[in-house]
């Protein structure tokens, strides 16, 4: 078992804190955005990029650096909280997100902002992807490792299980899929539109190794990349249980926040609940 301090744990947990101010400052200001699954992956991203990426965001094009997907792409939100806070461009940029020549668009653009690796569109893509982004590592001789962030909602769709068959055929140990699971998507809870379950017991029969944490539990995280790495037969998949609207009292397990946008009242709520955690 890895060893992370509680110095670090600490360290990680205000900075989780500081990107779901931003993600809430962010689409309240643009008046558009996904709120619900921005919040339930932030401790996700926040371990990825503050402690376990390879990458160097003074050479976002390095290419032995770690490559992320984002396949969840409408929580782009908390991505570019993670990259901003990280210094792949300023968190000033924030304030221009969804402007029409701004770098910062509603999906992840990899043309247009630094320290992204694929450009996020349809749901389900970020397994294939990745899987081709993994192959290809085999073939040139680099050494990263690829990483991607799947919803539930989206594995409801048969282009995650092409992706995950093609990269259990070919082995690929150097891929780990995190899937943000919180039960919530567009119209209600998942497991009533289209239930997932037995989700972990579905992808161990398409070949990968499966992980199962409490995705806001940031130790748990940490622990469960690093098991991932130690694994050299098979691609990972790290099921995090989360929740929708992660940090905001009235935002958790609603559905009406998976892309509701807060008006000046419930920011300041939003804002009190989340500044409030850990002080």
């Amino acid at each position: 078992m890895s060893y992370h301090s509680e110095a670090l744990i600490g360290e990680l947990e205000g900075i989780a804190r500081q990107i779901r101010v931003d993600i809430l400052e962010m689409i309240a200001r643009r008046q558009s955005g996904h709120v619900g699954g921005s919040l339930s992956a932030v401790e996700i991203l926040t371990a990825l990029y503050f402690h376990h990426l390879r990458l160097d965001p003074l050479q976002p094009a390095w290419p032995e650096r770690d490559r992320f997907i984002l396949s969840k792409g409408h929580a782009s939100a908390a991505l570019y909280g993670a990259l901003g806070r990280r210094g792949f461009f300023p968190p000033e940029d924030f304030t221009h997100w969804g402007d029409l020549d701004c770098h910062l668009q509603g999906h992840p653009d990899r043309m247009k902002t630094p320290g992204v690796d694929m450009t996020s569109g349809l749901l389900g893509h970020g397994i294939a992807l990745g899987a081709g982004l993994a192959l290809a590592c085999r073939y040139t001789g680099l050494r990263y490792r690829v990483y991607t962030l799947l919803g539930d909602g989206e594995c409801q769709g048969g282009i995650v299980w092409e992706g995950a068959m093609l990269a259990a055929k070919y082995r690929l140990a150097n891929l780990t899929a995190i899937l943000d699971y919180n039960d919530v998507q567009l119209d209600g809870a998942v497991h009533e539109i289209m239930p997932l379950d037995p989700l972990a017991a579905k992808w161990k029969a398409f070949g990968w190794a499966v992980l199962e944490i409490n995705g806001h539990d940031v130790r748990q995280v940490l622990e469960a990349l690093d098991m991932a790495n130690e694994i050299h037969h098979q691609p990972t998949l790290i099921l995090a249980h989360t929740t929708k609207g992660k940090g905001v009292s009235y935002m958790e397990n609603n559905s009406y926040w998976h892309g509701n946008v807060p008006n000046a009242a419930e920011l300041a709520r939003a804002l009190a609940d989340v500044r409030g955690q850990g002080c």
